[in-house]
């Protein structure tokens, strides 16, 4: 339980530095959209999801990790009584 809060804390502290690129990454899209390319962006997008779907992945981590320990607690108990 403690590493998953470490790890927890850990991605929270990195929230700022992504957070903290975001002007970059639109000035280089905006300056190659008018160069007339439009890969730099496509990748973006593609980031941009790819970000995304990571808070939904640690969640239903969590859950399953927090859904196996119960089974274990559970299957321990019903053992013992």
């Amino acid at each position: 339980m403690k590493k998953i809060v470490f790890l927890m804390v850990c991605f929270t502290l990195q929230i700022s530095a992504v957070i903290a690129q975001c002007p970059m990454c639109k000035a280089s899209v905006e300056s190659n959209i008018k160069g007339g390319d439009t890969v730099v962006g496509m990748g973006l997008n593609d980031g941009i999801l790819y970000l995304m779907a990571l808070p939904y992945m640690a969640v239903a981590l969590i859950a399953y990790l927090w859904y196996r320990a119960k089974k274990k607690q559970e299957k321990l108990y019903n053992g013992i009584a």
